[in-house]
């Protein structure tokens, strides 16, 4: 498994607070929080970013874990982003697979 933050949350070497955890992916809480809830979904596997993955199955199982927890977080009334950035000019930071999932305040737009 590569050497990131994640991959080290995700082998249980760094603590997170975690909020879901099944066979193919983590969320945890991101701990530079930009809302209110703002919950990182990643896959377990070693996956740099959504450009190196063809796993539909993977990506839409990472969106509906995200949706369920926007729904255990009670944000799914009023409303959530989900988030995939590839690349430095995008904002990513870890170079692995993540979705960030903001919510729990009006969010802008456009973003960035």
């Amino acid at each position: 498994m590569a050497d990131n933050i994640f991959s080290k949350i995700i082998a249980k070497q760094i603590p997170a607070k975690i909020v879901f955890e099944d066979d193919r992916s983590l969320a945890f809480r991101d701990v530079n929080p930009q809302a209110p809830v703002h919950i990182l979904v990643v896959p377990k596997q070693d996956i740099a970013n959504v450009a190196a993955t063809g796993d539909e199955t993977l990506l839409g199982h990472l969106l509906t874990v995200a949706a369920a927890i926007a729904r255990q977080e009670g944000i799914d009334s009023t409303g959530y982003r989900l988030v995939i950035n590839k690349g430095r000019d995008a904002g990513e930071s870890v170079p692995h697979l993540h979705v960030h999932l903001l919510g729990g305040r009006a969010l802008q737009w456009p973003p960035g």
